[in-house]
């Protein structure tokens, strides 16, 4: 069985109501839902919040909700702890659901988040297959790729108050050969958040995984896309909105509606 687990909750200093907020007719959590409801290889969805409104969403998109508990809502609340409830409630309830002759066993975990809308159905069921011919990876996430933030070029401000390098040069190399061009030390992708396919081992020892995002294991394999993001800040909007009407997405449609 393949579960698909959308996180979002109620609150947000950054961005107030993110989750919920209209892009294209639709509020921002529905697209990543729509991807979890309509991938082929999915077989259930569901939503882990404590909020009334986007439970609301989630059940008339098709998906069962988890009640998240306080201490996993809260806005210290890492979101690698809310999906291992997620998955230890999902597993518990199937464990209650199977008979004494047949246990149905959860294979992979797909994991969203509600403010992350640059996903699709079929890079879902791109992932699992990728997964299901290599057993030997622990996850698939999509990954975008952003030249422009290579960690060359990053800076922190220094106890002088002035900029400084935030990784030291002589990591990349022999700084005399370093430039500025933001190509110079090839693609730099990042997890855009969009999705995490996942295997239960990697939610039931998260302590092996690699940092940030320890939820996906030790092998990642990158499922190339462009443009993805999770939406912190109200500034990134136009981004999202464009991503998606260059991926079909409309007031009146959706890429997963027959013509």
């Amino acid at each position: 069985m393949i579960a698909a687990l959308l996180l979002g909750r109620k609150g947000s200093v950054g961005f107030p109501g993110k989750n919920l907020y209209p892009i294209l007719g639709r509020p921002l959590m529905e697209y990543p839902l729509l991807a979890a409801v309509s991938a082929k290889k999915v077989d259930s969805v569901y939503v882990s919040t404590d909020d009334e409104q986007i439970m609301d969403i989630g059940r008339r998109c098709g998906a069962e909700i988890i009640v998240r508990p306080p201490e996993l809502a809260s806005k210290t609340a890492l979101g690698e702890h809310a999906y291992v409830h997620g998955y230890r409630v999902i597993s518990e309830k199937l464990k209650a659901q199977s008979s004494k002759l047949k246990r149905e066993e959860i294979e992979l975990m797909v994991l969203l988040f509600c403010n992350a809308a640059t996903i699709l159905a079929d890079t879902i069921d791109r992932g699992i297959e990728i997964l299901r011919e290599n057993q030997e990876y622990d996850s698939a996430v999509t990954a975008s790729s952003y030249n422009m933030w290579s960690p060359l070029r990053a800076r922190k401000i220094g106890d002088d108050g002035l900029l400084h390098p935030f990784v030291p040069f002589e990591v990349f190399g022999d700084p005399a050969t370093l430039n500025c061009d933001r190509d110079s030390q090839g693609d730099v992708w990042f997890a855009d958040m969009g999705v995490s396919i996942v295997r239960p081992s990697c939610l039931e020892h998260l302590e092996r995984g690699l940092l940030p995002q320890k939820w996906m294991g030790q092998k990642i394999y990158p499922l190339k896309q462009w443009g993805g993001c999770d939406v912190d800040y109200e500034g990134q909007i136009p981004g999202v909105e464009y991503w998606l009407i260059k991926n079909g997405f409309t007031e009146n449609r959706t890429p997963y509606e027959r013509a």
